[in-house]
């Protein structure tokens, strides 16, 4: 009841979500996304990949290797090098190191197997999940892999979020209303370990995905993060 006498309506649950989405949109939109750009960082190990190691000059040791849950790779005789989240150049630097006391040419090559364009879609999708997509993948592609829109999708509102060569996180907005038919949709090509997530009223709702999954769940098994702002989240 209100001073003039007035009782108070209880609030509707339409009407508790709004304010939650608006609430939780502002801090949402408060989070310094670095300025998102195409350009390609080089190539990081994560666990899981396979490594084709070879040695010019000892080739009875070259051995393709899987990365390991803890980051690190096994070759004969040296100790396990860490790998993950390591760029070529790098590991091929620590393994000569290692090689060192053992070869008189202790060079290594080393190249990453082919592997799947792993992405993570949720929101107002079928089935959201982690999906393997093939090279070529684009944020449509990824959200029929994962059953489609909801009719509930802002199919034009779909959120595109990527580490930066940096590690801090991008965000970017595309459009992708009438999916196939649509000449105009942002195909916007995806890269490994994106995350596609489709609202269902705009940006607004999708802090609540940010504070549920990177926060509290951690679905996103890729053994990296995304540096929000002064905050790390999905480690």
């Amino acid at each position: 009841m209100d001073m003039l006498g007035r009782i108070d309506e209880p609030e509707s649950r339409e009407d508790r979500e709004a304010r939650a989405a608006r609430e939780q949109g502002a801090s949402f939109s408060n989070i310094p996304y670095a300025t998102w750009s195409d350009y390609e960082p080089p190539y990081r190990f994560y666990p899981g990949d396979e490594i084709e190691v070879s040695l010019p000059s000892a080739p009875e040791l070259n051995k393709t290797v899987t990365v390991q849950p803890d980051g690190r790779i096994s070759l004969p005789l040296i100790p396990a090098v860490m790998a993950a989240d390591r760029t070529i150049p790098e590991v091929q630097g620590s393994l000569s190191q290692a090689y060192a006391s053992l070869l008189l040419r202790p060079a290594v090559d080393v190249s990453p197997k082919a592997a799947p364009l792993k992405v993570f879609v949720g929101g107002e999708v079928g089935s959201p999940g982690i999906f393997d997509m093939a090279g070529d993948a684009d944020a449509l592609r990824a959200v029929i892999q994962a059953g489609d829109f909801k009719t509930t999708a802002n199919r034009d509102g779909v959120i595109i979020l990527r580490r930066g060569a940096d590690g801090r996180g991008m965000m970017r907005t595309v459009k992708l209303g009438k999916g196939l038919r649509n000449p105009n949709a942002d195909l916007v090509p995806l890269r490994r370990f994106d995350i596609v997530y489709v609202p269902r009223s705009g940006v607004a709702n999708a802090g609540l995905f940010i504070q549920q999954y990177f926060r509290d769940l951690s679905p996103i098994q890729f053994g990296f993060s995304y540096a929000l702002g002064a905050q790390t989240a999905g480690q």
